[in-house]
């Protein structure tokens, strides 16, 4: 730890108001001290994990942390806050706030001494100890962990203290004592629990749970905690012995337990990490009250990620979400890869080229024609995964391992009855339910070895098979006939207002979660294309374009308006944003939300309108500019992304235009203004 703590890296006097202001304080330190190379890069690094969960915890402590490529070697830098500042926990403002640095590549060593931290912020003692601190030295070694220099009369009082030689006199003392006699009962045999506890980074969370459930087991007294962190470096297994003799398991985590089947058949809790950390007590009592009734679980995967991925608060709605999302994720490779062959085997063969006959009965190694059907062939293959794939992974979001198979089986049945993408969205869900249902049976011990690979599988299937061809299947073919219909009769103010709205959904959020559902919902016309959805897909595209071009433009018409390093960026997101690749425009984002995003929203609005009114298409799901062969009225495209481009551009300099100027000082060549004493630095009309 001695090296990852200064002085220089503590502030006891933190003087920010929010959670942004005060990691942006700390990694200034960071920055002074040459352990950040890139102050903005880092920042975005820190917010997008903080995006992933809050990381207040209970007492008055934030714990802001990433990994990141900006980080030259681990850092912690400390601050102290009179006010407190809000990091979302459950008990209010934060006044002890670690901002925790880690290189991308941090090894398991790093991680060790991160950890150390995150186990003494467990300690009430060291809490108070930090709140009472006057000196930034002391502070820091106190973090550090290290052993304070004897004082010159401290060095002289072991010579005073052998006067008391009367204390071997009373080592007689014992003997007297005969109750230790009387005690050979044996002691009652300990509740032993083995947890597991892991974050999406694996820093801090992990570790903090790890020592809560352990400190919460020895305030018990009659039960023993045994826990395996799973940290993203990779993790030490518990001994087969330990798990074999526990008599429950705690689960608190935010990603997928690694190796779960080595837990089957036991008393099971399953939370999210800071369930751990912040009611360990009551997740102990959860096991032992479940052990007391014999409920254990029916397999290796009786849990479901996204019933660990967080809080126990989440809301159905959250949920959702989050399984949507895993479908979603898992289905863009495919999407990605398929549609880009397709859209190659359109660019060399021409639309004709889906009327080509099978590459496998007639190639001609010297013809062009059969090198773009073989192209188009092969991506319409994995173009076909993309329903089953989607059911699966949402199934599989939900249930785990034993929900692929019934996932897939609905979305492979949602293609054979045209349900198309609203299908494999219903038989994800369908399958995913199906297979919780029938986990939470309590089955003898004799069949629990075979649930997950037979019985689950089985019944599933069949259950899934039978709603999707008999029950629900025809309404959603149905419906999905109906959407198909309506975006074929797209026409004049409805197919502009249907623009505008996609356009705001991938402008929103940046690659988040509101821009993936837009996007899947664009690329699932393209299963089965019709001249809507080509038009849905090239007015989603578009406006997915405009905000790391709309920013790479700013930056190179105001440069001054920017920082240094986001002008740097700017010019990658010239890359990004022609490649389609939204995600560019987050480090702008990050630094000054309020202004970033209403402006990029504003021109994927205009382009998305645009696009439709012009009647473009888009054959293909990705590429950008690289596709442009394949766009349909590809003049009037590009005249549609720069509108775009030029009205996130007008509005975004406006915007950061209309911030007052610092009060004094000016701003130096790379457009910064010295901050004054007290203050964190300033951006001259940036956030």
């Amino acid at each position: 730890m001695s090296e990852m703590i200064t002085a220089d890296l503590v502030d006891l006097d933190l003087s920010a108001s929010t959670k942004e202001a005060a990691a942006r304080a700390l990694a200034e330190r960071m920055i002074a001290q040459g352990r950040v190379t890139d102050l903005d890069g880092f920042l975005a690094d820190v917010a997008a994990r903080e995006a992933q969960m809050p990381t207040g915890l209970d007492g008055g402590i934030g714990i802001p942390h990433c990994r990141s490529e900006h980080v030259t070697e681990p850092t912690l830098a400390f601050g102290r806050s009179a006010v407190g500042i809000d990091f979302g926990a459950p008990d209010g403002p934060a006044d002890l706030i670690f901002l925790i640095a880690a290189p991308a590549g941090a090894d398991d060593a790093h991680l060790t001494i991160l950890s150390s931290l995150a186990r003494q912020l467990m300690d009430e003692d060291f809490k108070a100890a930090l709140r009472t601190a006057t000196d930034a030295g002391a502070t820091a070694a106190l973090i550090r962990g290290d052993e304070p220099e004897p004082t010159p009369e401290s060095t002289t009082e072991p010579e005073s203290t052998p006067e008391p030689t009367t204390e071997p006199e009373s080592t007689t003392e014992p003997e007297p004592r005969p109750e230790p006699e009387t005690a050979p009962a044996a002691p009652a045999a300990k509740f032993k629990i083995v947890a597991v506890t892991s974050c999406p980074t694996g820093i801090a969370h992990t570790y903090m749970a790890a020592e809560s459930l352990e400190k919460a087991g020895r305030d018990a007294g009659d039960v023993e905690v045994l826990v395996e962190t799973q940290g993203s470096a990779g993790f030490t297994r518990l001994a087969p012995e330990a798990i074999a003799g526990a008599d429950g398991v705690i689960f608190a985590h935010d990603v997928p337990v690694r190796e779960k089947d080595r837990f089957a058949g036991k008393p099971t809790v399953d939370v999210g990490v800071k369930a751990g950390i912040n009611r360990p007590a009551e997740l102990i009592g959860e096991v032992r009250e479940k052990a007391a009734r014999g409920e254990t679980t029916s397999g290796a995967a009786s849990a479901t990620p996204v019933d660990r991925a967080g809080d126990a608060g989440d809301g159905y709605g959250t949920k959702l979400r989050k399984w949507l999302m895993s479908g979603v994720s898992y289905m863009v490779p495919f999407v990605a890869a398929g549609g880009l062959l397709i859209a190659l085997g359109f660019a060399i063969g021409g639309y004709t080229i889906n009327k080509a006959p099978s590459v496998a009965e007639h190639f001609v190694w010297t013809q062009t024609d059969s090198w773009a059907a073989l192209l188009f062939q092969v991506g319409s293959v994995a173009f076909a995964f993309l329903v089953p794939v989607l059911a699966g992974f949402i199934a599989y979001g939900m249930a785990d391992r034993p929900g692929l198979v019934p996932g897939f089986v609905g979305g492979s049945i949602a293609l054979t009855i045209n349900a198309g993408f609203l299908g494999g969205l219903a038989a994800g869900l369908i399958a995913g339910g199906v297979v919780m249902a029938i986990q939470k049976v309590n089955v003898p011990p004799v069949l629990r070895g075979i649930m997950p690979v037979v019985v689950i599988p089985l019944i599933s299937s069949a259950v899934v098979g039978f709603l999707m061809f008999l029950v629900i299947g025809k309404p959603i073919a149905s419906l999905q006939r109906a959407l198909t219909d309506w975006l074929n009769s797209l026409s004049g103010a409805n197919a502009i207002i249907l623009g505008i709205i996609l356009g705001l959904m991938m402008c929103f959020d940046l690659g988040g979660p509101l821009n993936k559902v837009a996007y899947a919902f664009a690329v699932g016309g393209l299963a089965n294309p019709t001249e809507g959805s080509l038009k849905v897909m090239a007015a989603v595209m578009a406006a997915g374009m405009v905000p790391p071009l709309a920013m790479a433009l700013a930056t190179t018409v105001r440069g001054r308006l920017f920082t240094k390093t986001e002008r740097e960026n700017g010019k990658a997101a010239w890359v990004l944003g022609a490649s389609f690749i939204t995600e560019g425009a987050i480090p702008f984002a990050a630094a000054d939300p309020l202004r970033v995003i209403p402006a990029s929203m504003a021109g994927g609005a205009v382009t998305g309108a645009l696009s439709m009114a012009f009647g473009c298409t888009l054959r293909a799901p990705h590429g950008g500019i690289f596709v442009v062969p394949l766009i349909g009225n590809p003049f009037l495209y590009l005249i549609a992304i720069a509108a775009g481009v030029c009205v996130s551009t007008a509005l975004v300099v406006i915007l950061k235009g209309m911030r007052k100027p610092a009060p004094e000082g000016g701003t130096d060549g790379a457009g910064d203004v010295p901050a004054q004493k007290g203050e964190e630095p300033k951006i001259p009309v940036a956030a």
